[in-house]
């Protein structure tokens, strides 16, 4: 008697995506090292000195900024139950805006770390506003809620412009409005390897979050800390995006694009899916920044261009399939 063939079985189910996405990061990885305005092997630089100087720090910049992103934008989903929301359309990084130049402005000579510390205060407060007008709309329909989060990100935004305009502070604004990698050199983007320890701090409380993501109600029915836990989660979500403003500048739809590409793929085992929610979302801004360089090389269009362009077909494409969702 012919035996059945076995299924492959849960690791390889989990080594075979692994795979695939780690040998995808390798090649960008890669790319980003060779590709730049620069020679890598014929110029007057060093090789070892550009690589170390330039396009080590660009390269981990924007897998960093990408991983964190996305991570945060898991965070504010869980927590409004919204898959279509994410840092950028939920004021966050509009309000880390508004601390970046409130602190300009009060104390110009304060430290990078201070201000990204501060900032992550004000983001955080910003995202406060915004789960209080969370509360008001319905549930029931998931697209009312980005739209509500679209008004309440350019209100603060044109305060923001407003405050930046009357400073003088337009160009640096500009700076924090616009994430690109052209200016990461080492020294620089250090403080974006936090990131990296706060996206092990969100893992490690995996299941809270997806306890979290049931709402208040059954969270606290499963002995879920729900105030704490929340408020946990969104402080951290607010210091990666604070951090990456103030590092890069802010990088829209990250955060929304990588979340819903894994689950879509692999499912809603949030665990499981966060390493590949952190690569894939460092993966895609990383690619974004190496098509940036490629477009109209030798310039660049800021990793951020790209994405968006990106990011915006991705979000209209969930926004026309979350109504077949959810009358299905």
């Amino acid at each position: 008697m012919r035996s059945s063939p076995r299924s492959p079985g849960p690791i390889a189910d989990l080594l075979r995506p692994a795979i695939l996405i780690a040998a995808a990061l390798i090649a960008l990885t890669t790319a980003s090292l060779a590709i730049g305005s620069a020679s890598l092997w014929g110029g007057d630089l060093g090789t070892g000195w550009l690589l170390a100087v330039s396009r080590f720090p660009r390269t981990a910049a924007a897998l960093l900024a990408g991983a964190g992103l996305a991570v945060a934008g898991t965070v504010v989903q869980q927590a409004v139950q919204n898959r279509l929301v994410e840092p950028s359309l939920t004021g966050t990084t509009e309000s880390a805006m508004l601390g970046l130049i409130a602190i300009t402005l009060i104390a110009p000579g304060m430290s990078i770390g201070w201000k990204a510390a501060l900032a992550a205060v004000a983001a955080l407060a910003g995202t406060g506003g915004f789960l209080m007008l969370a509360r008001r709309v319905p549930m029931q329909d998931p697209l009312l809620l980005p739209i509500v989060g679209l008004i309440y990100g350019g209100i603060l935004s044109a305060m923001a412009i407003w405050l930046a305009w009357n400073a003088d502070l337009m160009q640096l604004l500009g700076a924090w409005r616009l994430g690109e990698f052209s200016g990461i050199v080492q020294g620089r983007y250090e403080l974006l390897w936090i990131i990296a320890a706060l996206s092990l701090l969100l893992y490690t409380l995996a299941d809270r979050l997806t306890l979290l993501g049931l709402g208040e109600t059954q969270a606290r029915s499963l002995g879920l800390n729900y105030t704490q836990t929340r408020l946990l989660a969104l402080a951290v979500m607010s210091l990666i995006a604070s951090l990456v403003t103030v590092t890069v500048g802010a990088l829209p739809f990250v955060g929304l694009v990588a979340p819903n590409l894994i689950s879509r793929w692999r499912g809603d085992n949030l665990r499981a899916n966060l390493p590949f929610i952190a690569a894939g979302g460092g993966g895609l801004v990383l690619a974004a920044d190496i098509a940036g360089r490629l477009i109209r090389y030798p310039y660049e269009i800021p990793a951020a261009t790209v994405f968006s362009v990106f990011g915006a077909a991705i979000f209209l494409w969930l926004l026309h399939s979350v109504p077949a969702r959810s009358h299905g």
